[in-house]
């Protein structure tokens, strides 16, 4: 958490950096830092709410940097005539308008100690000066809202979501869920509340699927299609479109195991499609499917695809480098099996 002092010759120290939205609270000046959207709108409101909760009769002001007026940030700041409390919150930072850095580096030399200046500056090199007059300000709290795009940092954040309600999310259900929602923090922390809202007790990978499955598999049995069928562009695309929106590769790879699975049990039955699909424990139309994608593959192809598959799982649940690689690399060799 960070801290403020005073150094031997009384000036204060700069405060330190790394607080997480959840321990942002008012200060003369609160410097908001960082890309993720979600987690800063989240500090500004916290700080904004336990502001209020001190003095409800609190005035606030927002302001946006890139559309400055003169003297407006001076106007909104200054303590007023009658005493009230006051919070001024300046988005936009990381992209000032003209004469905004003059004024607020003026204020920040020089605070007041009854106003609460929110500054958010969303990321980039742009207002590097206010950056550093607003960390060694006086008394200031600097929030940091870095994106959050690691596996681990979502499952890390789903497992907060559900704590800050008191509820519990199992391992499995946390992965589960970052599987099927991807990595739009926002749409994450509303599944979050809605599986709070529509369910009871520890939420499990079932409560998750029951939601959100469709959606994995969906978009696994649109590359396996275009996967099966040779179609190498279409799969490619689709690949990458997936793991743009923060897909995970693991359940995609399982979904076209799971295919070619299917396809090598098909491939070793004769019969009718309904006779098979009481052997083999599948609805007549899908071994009626299989038989006609098994056009397209011999049984050396078919076999060196699962193969192909059973390598690729293990390099995307952490054997290998680059999950991401290890994907694309084998629906593009799956797709150059299929004979056309």
């Amino acid at each position: 958490m960070a801290t403020t002092g005073r150094s031997r010759g009384g000036r204060a120290r700069p405060a330190a950096s790394g607080r997480t939205w959840r321990e942002a609270v008012p200060a003369p000046v609160v410097l908001v830092t960082g890309t993720e959207r979600l987690l800063g709108e989240r500090a500004v409101t916290r700080v904004t709410a336990l502001a209020r909760e001190k003095d409800p009769d609190l005035e606030v002001t927002t302001l946006d940097a890139a559309d400055h007026r003169r003297g407006a940030l001076e106007a909104v700041a200054s303590p007023s005539l009658f005493g009230e409390a006051r919070l001024a919150v300046v988005t936009g930072v990381e992209a000032p308008g003209e004469g905004f850095e003059d004024e607020v580096l003026r204020y920040l030399a020089h605070p007041a100690d009854d106003v609460v200046l929110v500054l958010r500056h969303a990321g980039g090199q742009r207002a590097k000066k206010v950056l550093e007059a607003a960390r060694a300000a006086p008394g200031a709290v600097v929030v940091d809202c870095p994106p959050v795009k690691r596996d681990d940092e979502k499952l890390a954040f789903v497992g907060a979501e559900m704590e800050a309600v008191r509820r519990r999310i199992s391992a499995q259900g946390a992965r589960a869920l970052v599987d099927a929602v991807g990595s739009d923090l926002r749409e994450l922390a509303a599944s979050c509340a809605q599986l709070v809202a529509d369910t009871s007790g520890t939420v499990d990978v079932d409560d998750v699927q029951r939601y959100y499955g469709g959606r994995v598999e969906a978009t696994g049995f649109r590359v396996a299609d275009a996967v099966v069928a040779g179609h190498r562009a279409e799969a490619l695309a689709l690949v990458r479109q997936a793991v743009g929106t923060g897909l995970d590769p693991v359940p995609i790879v399982a979904v076209l195991a799971l295919r070619l699975r299917q396809m090598a049990l098909v491939a070793g039955t004769r019969g009718r499609g309904d006779e098979v699909a009481r052997v083999l424990g599948m609805q007549p139309w899908m071994v009626d499917r299989t038989r006609r994608e098994l056009r397209g593959w011999t049984p050396a192809a078919l076999g060196a695809g699962v193969v192909a598959l059973a390598e690729a799982d293990e390099a995307v649940k952490g054997g290998g480098r680059d999950p991401v690689f290890a994907l694309e690399r084998v629906v593009l060799r799956l797709c150059d099996s299929h004979e056309r």
